[in-house]
This record gives C-alpha cells, structure tokens and sequence, in this order.
C-alpha cells in the first residue's frame, strides 16, 4: 500500500487493541487524515476513506501502547501530529482548533489540550494558555499531546517501550514523553481548548492498587526524576492516601514504591 503525503497539515495518531478500524473511525468522530495502529492477531497495512479523510490502518501483532505511538508518528508526514484514545470521542472542528492554536501559537512546539475524562478519572483542567515545565507535566495524558513533527523529529524523542498498556511497567509513557520533550529544549504550552470527550470503560493497565501498582509507579518515579523520587513519591502518597489507605498501610506502600525505584 502507498501512504500519500498528508497535505492537510494534522495526522491523528491512535493506538487501539482489536478494534474494528472502519467502527472505530465513526466512533471517535474522526476529523482528519489519520493513522490507526490496531494491535491485533495479524500484521498487515490497509487503508480506506473516512468522510474526506484518508485514515492508514497497520495491524500489528507487537504489543505495548508506546510501540504503537511511535509507529504512527514514523509514518506521520504532516506539520502537525495529534495523539488519540480509541475511547476519546472528538467534536466537530477539533481538528480545525489544533491547526488554528499551533498558528496562533508559533512559540510553541507542543501543545497540550484539554479533553473532557470520564469521571472518576481526572487528571487535569487547563484554564488558560502558559508554559507546561518539568515539574507539572506528569498530569497530562498521552490524548492531550499535539506537536510539531519536525520539532520531535529533530529533537529524536520517541514513546517510551518499557511503559503504558502491554508493556513490562503499567503506565507513564505519557509522562516520560512529555518530561523527554523539554529535557530535549523542546517548549511546551497548555492550551484551554477542548477537543472531545473520554468515554467511561474498564483500564487496560489499571487492576487495583496492588503491589504491582506501587513498584511499577516507584520505577516510574525514578525514570522521571531521578534523586528526586523517593521525596516525590512521599508527595504522591499523601496526596492520594484516601483512594488507597483501607488495602495497605502508608509505610508499606512506600517500601513497595523503593523497591521500584531498585
């Protein structure tokens, strides 16, 4: 199959498992040319018309969400790369607004949007455009992420393979992404606009607060900020002690987290 240059200036990133690309499209509301990485039982590339919008499938057989991200934005060659959820269902003129905030905006090489999380699971609420540094950027979710593709190529940042659903530790490819993008010079903005809404569903990586969580979140920590991990962790332990304090006793939690951390 021949992948033609994307000459609207946005690609839509998404990382699904086993879905159906053609449901999968309508469901999401898609409002761009776009690239589906389907981790499935097969390896093979398709591609169909969505609307006006050419959307490239690859079925692959590998697993781990940040394998999947990064084989989206190989084959990206637009000015402009947004990633997607298969459980985020977009607005109309979505990607219209991207495009508009990354002209308005020609400081910025990524900018974070805002998209509406189910309950229960929110992480963050951008009021207003400003700088996203080190020390806040480990709220944003991978569906918040829109940036330049020449500004990740150039700065040779690329999803972790180690984090995030289907790989060895449970989630932070996110965080790590986005913490590796300024670490690398690249300049990162907030944007208050939406671009959708998550809908509810069960987590691919969450399963409880379980001694699995805390190593993985220690391990998490370390990667992130090194030396400063362990008085990071006490903070996020704090912070978030009501959500798990009825399974497990503060002290043991962190021991789990410094095994991690190991």
């Amino acid at each position: 199959m021949d992948f033609v240059k994307n000459s609207s200036g946005l690609t839509h990133i998404v990382a699904a498992l086993n879905e159906n690309p053609k449901t999968l499209a309508a469901r999401m509301h898609l409002g761009c040319d776009a690239v589906i990485v389907n981790q499935c039982h097969e390896d093979r590339v398709d591609s169909f018309q969505y609307e006006d919008h050419l959307i490239r499938v690859i079925c692959s057989s590998a697993r781990g969400v940040g394998r999947s991200r990064n084989q989206g934005l190989l084959l990206a060659e637009s000015e402009i790369v947004l990633i997607g959820d298969e459980d985020i269902v977009y607005r109309d003129g979505y990607a219209e607004s991207v495009v508009r905030e990354f002209r308005d905006h020609p400081e910025a090489d990524v900018i974070l949007f805002n998209v509406t999380q189910s309950a229960g699971r929110e992480t963050y609420r951008n009021k207003d455009h400003g700088r996203v540094h080190l020390w806040n950027c480990g709220r944003y979710p991978a569906y918040s992420i829109a940036l330049r593709t020449a500004k990740q190529q150039e700065a040779n940042v690329w999803f972790s393979l180690l984090f995030g659903g289907g790989a060895r530790y449970a989630a932070g490819e996110d965080s790590l992404f986005l913490a590796d993008c300024l670490k690398k010079g690249l300049k990162l903005y907030r944007s208050p606009v939406c671009l959708g809404e998550e809908t509810a569903r069960d987590s691919t990586w969450f399963t409880g607060y379980n001694d699995k969580f805390f190593r993985d979140r220690g391990t998490l920590y370390r990667a992130l900020y090194g030396r400063m991990a362990g008085l990071l962790a006490l903070r996020f332990l704090y912070k978030n002690r009501r959500e798990w304090l009825a399974d497990r006793s503060f002290g043991s939690a962190f021991r789990l987290m410094r095994e991690g951390m190991r």
